[in-house]
């Protein structure tokens, strides 16, 4: 993911920042507890494709 793209990039639901998870290929939404994937370099930055994160994964991302 090209750091310059990844601060451009915000969460669609709460417009806060994202982190990029590499072994995931995911971008991560600490505040939605959400994570979008990334499909062929594309993020994909819907609601209905991102899937809710747990508790446990939440905190191991920070």
């Amino acid at each position: 993911m090209d750091p310059k793209l990844l601060e451009l990039l915000v969460c669609p639901v709460t417009k806060g920042p994202l982190t990029y998870d590499r072994e995931r290929r995911e971008l991560i939404s600490h505040s939605a507890r959400l994570a979008y994937p990334v499909r062929d370099g594309i993020p994909v930055l819907l609601e209905t494709e991102a899937r809710t994160l747990s508790d446990d994964e939440l905190e191991k991302k920070q």
